[in-house]
């Protein structure tokens, strides 16, 4: 059911931060936070006055009605009008205050960006119009917060939160998507549009949000992770939480919560459609800048905090995601609030691969400590080049620290250390690895080869079998292009033994 647009009412409390009473000089006051001043400087006409009014720096975002008695006898106020209170990161006391004014221009200001698409080794970039101060977005924005679930059971409590930037980002996160509480976007992967748009139309988030208003609350269709994000990054950009979009490449969805992502491979080569674990080409979300003192740890993790809102799994029953502190990621301290394990795994999951035979039987064939989480980027400050983050969301693959975080974040969420079945590796007789000798075009043919490498002792015969399938850019498996079964004698000991195949795709496919 989706709620009707109208702006949610509830008495308003000194008790909750929701009234404040103050007044001129500051002795009339009851020792409220704001305060209020004579303009200085100003030539004001007989029987009028200016005022300056300052608000706390925690005083909760949103619209309030501003009043005033003449008199200490009147009992009702004069209405001075409306006010839009947002967050202040110019402001010292703010938890979201960020210190460099060239990042407040990016971060905030700016209503024009990029948004990272493709794959690791073919990054692209698409423009995106953030349109944080168009007339209408705040309104849109504040509306947004007046019909979430917790606004929606207690008024009062929701708009007392609204002070911590904590509480208002994770709203925001689940209410970009429409799962479970009439939010903006309804999501759809499988390529059929049909009484919508295909994510793809979209270049900017004006025109999603007045969709959403303009149709009473219900959601606009269809978006994926690259407009779930930059649409978030207008929300709290207007809200004036510093907001930037990162593009994270092949991204892990561990749908277990074990830091693994389990492949599945049929002894013929076929991907079956067993795991709910998938490896994504890319993922989008944003970071929001903040301070963290829900934590007892002082400032340590402060900073850029991880939020998503593309509806992938859910977080104390609600499809939303974060806000994670990145330096929490870093470290592998995932035992913290928001989601950081859910995150940590997105850019530092291992990938153990499975062999399923007929009989339903399985073998393990490899683990893969390295794939997951590359090139993750976001657009530099001032510019339009791209930043490589990786670095702010864990150490250099291959290096002792990087496993050792890895190791310690699996201890932290209670699995065995080598892995959520409790099977170690064993070395294989054989290595394979397949390298592109071509680009991939789509309509074009792609050369592949595939290196071999024995470690055995003895001369092995190989029955390769080669199965080719289009994958979405989620990971999940699409159609089957190719298959074809090779035979190959090793050596003892041999090294780079060179297939090669030619991969031809008749017509242009196109996977979202």
């Amino acid at each position: 059911q989706t709620p009707e647009l109208t702006r949610y009412k509830s008495v308003p409390s000194e008790a909750l931060g929701t009234r404040s009473v103050f007044g001129l000089p500051e002795r009339c006051g009851k020792g409220s936070s704001w305060k209020v001043k004579v303009h200085q400087g100003s030539v004001l006409p007989a029987g009028s006055i200016t005022l300056d009014i300052t608000s706390p720096a925690d005083a909760p975002v949103g619209e309030y009605s501003l009043s005033v008695k003449t008199s200490a006898t009147a009992s009702v106020g004069s209405s001075l009008g409306k006010l839009l209170l947002l967050f202040n990161p110019w402001c010292q006391e703010d938890w979201v205050h960020l210190p460099e004014e060239e990042e407040r221009q990016e971060y905030v200001m700016r209503e024009q960006g990029l948004v990272y698409k493709g794959s690791n080794k073919y990054i692209s970039s698409m423009a995106w119009n953030f349109g944080q101060f168009e007339d209408d977005i705040v309104d849109i924005c504040l509306k947004l917060l007046d019909v979430n679930p917790k606004c929606l059971s207690d008024p009062a409590k929701d708009f007392s939160a609204r002070c911590n930037p904590i509480y208002v980002s994770r709203v925001v996160s689940a209410m970009i998507n429409a799962n479970d509480d009439g939010g903006v976007l309804m999501g759809r992967w499988d390529g059929q549009y049909h009484g919508g748009m295909s994510p793809t139309h979209w270049n900017g988030s004006v025109e999603v949000l007045r969709r959403w208003l303009k149709y009473g609350g219900n959601p606009v269709k269809y978006g994926q992770c690259w407009v779930f994000a930059a649409v978030m990054c207008t929300v709290l950009r207007c809200l004036g939480i510093p907001c930037r979009v990162v593009t994270n490449f092949q991204s892990a969805h561990d749908t277990d919560k074990n830091l693994t992502i389990d492949d599945f491979f049929s002894d013929y080569g076929v991907r079956p459609k067993q795991s709910p674990d998938s490896v994504w080409n890319y993922h989008v979300w944003v970071e929001a800048w903040m301070t963290r003192p829900d934590f007892s740890a002082g400032s340590l993790y402060d900073g850029w905090q991880a939020v998503d809102p593309t509806p992938q799994e859910k977080s104390t029953g609600v499809y939303c995601c974060g806000p994670a502190p990145v330096k929490a990621i870093l470290q592998g301290h995932v035992d913290l609030k928001h989601d950081v394990p859910f995150v940590f795994a997105e850019v530092n999951a291992d990938r153990v691969t499975w062999m399923v035979f007929a009989d339903g039987s399985k073998k393990k064939i490899s683990t893969d400590s390295v794939s997951v989480g590359q090139n993750i980027s976001t657009k530099a400050v001032g510019s339009d080049k791209r930043v490589d983050i990786t670095a702010n969301y864990k150490h250099a693959e291959g290096t002792e620290k990087e496993r050792d975080v890895y190791n310690q974040a699996v201890k932290r969420v209670n699995i065995p250390e080598e892995n959520s079945n409790g099977i170690h590796d064993d070395k294989p007789g054989v290595s394979m690895k397949i390298v592109e000798l071509t680009k991939p075009i789509s309509g074009k043919d792609i050369d592949l080869e595939l290196v071999l490498n024995s470690n055995d002792s003895v001369t092995r015969t190989l029955v390769i079998n080669v199965n080719v399938q289009a994958m979405r850019y989620n990971g999940i498996p699409s159609s089957q292009i190719q298959t074809e079964l090779k035979e190959q004698k090793l050596l003892p000991n041999q090294g780079r033994v060179k297939m090669f195949q030619s991969l031809s795709i008749s017509r242009p496919t196109m996977f979202n």
